[in-house]
């Protein structure tokens, strides 16, 4: 039996579509994967701004299409570039356990971000980073970095950054958390992005066979968590030109949903913040029908206090920028993850 799985050629793509393979073989071992390797825009394209050549869908809907055209089986995704609305007769098959979602200050000694002098230069891609990272530390200076992980490492290795800030789960994934010099953000200081830490794996709806390979890789927990994050994010019609983060955590043994959002201006100087959780007592579809409520809830809590206008701003800022052709070089524009 052949599974083709669609995946990106950067390291961290192959990484995590080797890691589903292996976990499928672990239970299937007559499964035979082949990789169907993709080149997508966002990778070929890196001296813009994501979200002036497209957005973080980018690194999706191309991969996307093989499972489309026939060319593949499934795609693995990180969840947080995935788009709202999937291509017709596409679903989000299977949900692992989520690894660690939150951001990291890389640094060459390691330091907090207290710790960093007035002036330091802090490369990121992310709104949403650059957004709460400027509201706890304004005197900072944050610039546009691209490529992938160890690119940039490789950018602070040259100096061209005092620190740069990653994912923790896209260091670990590869590898190279252990002996480089980091410090884990508190999301007290910055919340990560909506699907931050979780793959998905996206298939045809109605291919039973490849659901039957992926039942055992399914995480619930995972899926209600990520399942609220995104009906937040849909209700607050999130984009990679808007500084937006949400994180929830279905604790207590499954019974409790807890999560936390923000909405902030470019420039950091007014973050929206709102929490909520709900005690929960069903299962399967039921469930992730209280996720969604809880995520929309939020969004709707956050509109009340203005986030609506925040979005609007930082939707006509971007659209300048690419206009005017100023988003590529500076530090204010990135993604929203």
């Amino acid at each position: 039996m052949k599974l083709r799985i669609a995946s990106r050629k950067s390291a961290l793509a192959l990484v995590q579509t080797r890691w589903v393979a292996a976990r499928i073989r672990e239970v299937h071992p007559d499964v035979e994967v082949e990789e169907v390797h993709v080149v997508t825009q966002g990778d070929i394209i890196l001296d813009k701004p994501l979200m002036n050549i497209g957005g973080k869908g980018l690194f999706v809907s191309e991969v996307e299409q093989c499972i489309v055209d026939g060319r593949a089986d499934i795609a693995v995704h990180s969840m947080k570039d995935v788009p709202g609305e999937l291509a017709e007769g596409l679903r989000m098959l299977c949900v692992p356990a989520r690894e660690d979602a939150h951001d990291v200050l890389v640094t060459k000694e390691g330091v907090e971000i207290d710790d960093l002098p007035a002036g330091a230069k802090i490369g990121t891609s992310s709104l949403r980073r650059s957004s709460q990272l400027k509201a706890h530390r304004p005197d900072l200076a944050f610039a546009t970095l691209r490529g992938n992980v160890p690119t940039r490492l490789g950018k602070l290795d040259e100096g061209q950054y005092d620190g740069i800030i990653l994912a923790a789960a896209g260091i670990l994934r590869l590898g190279l958390a252990e002996g480089r010099p980091h410090w884990t953000i508190p999301q007290e200081i910055c919340i990560p992005a909506v699907g931050q830490g979780v793959l998905g794996i996206e298939g045809r709806e109605d291919d039973a066979r490849v659901q039957e390979l992926l039942a055992h890789l399914e995480d619930p927990k995972t899926r209600t968590e990520v399942t609220a994050e995104r009906a937040f994010l849909s209700k607050l019609e999130g984009s990679c030109k808007v500084p937006i983060a949400g994180h929830a955590q279905l604790r207590d043994g499954g019974r409790r949903l807890t999560m936390h959002a923000m909405v902030g201006s470019l420039d950091g100087t007014k973050i929206l913040s709102g929490a909520s959780d709900c005690y929960v007592n069903e299962t399967g579809d039921a469930l992730l029908g209280e996720a969604r409520t809880l995520g929309i809830e939020i969004g709707e809590g956050l509109l009340a206090k203005g986030a609506g206008e925040l979005v609007r701003e930082a939707i006509a800022a971007v659209e300048r920028s690419q206009k005017t052709g100023n988003g590529s070089g500076g530090g204010n524009f990135g993604k929203w993850s």
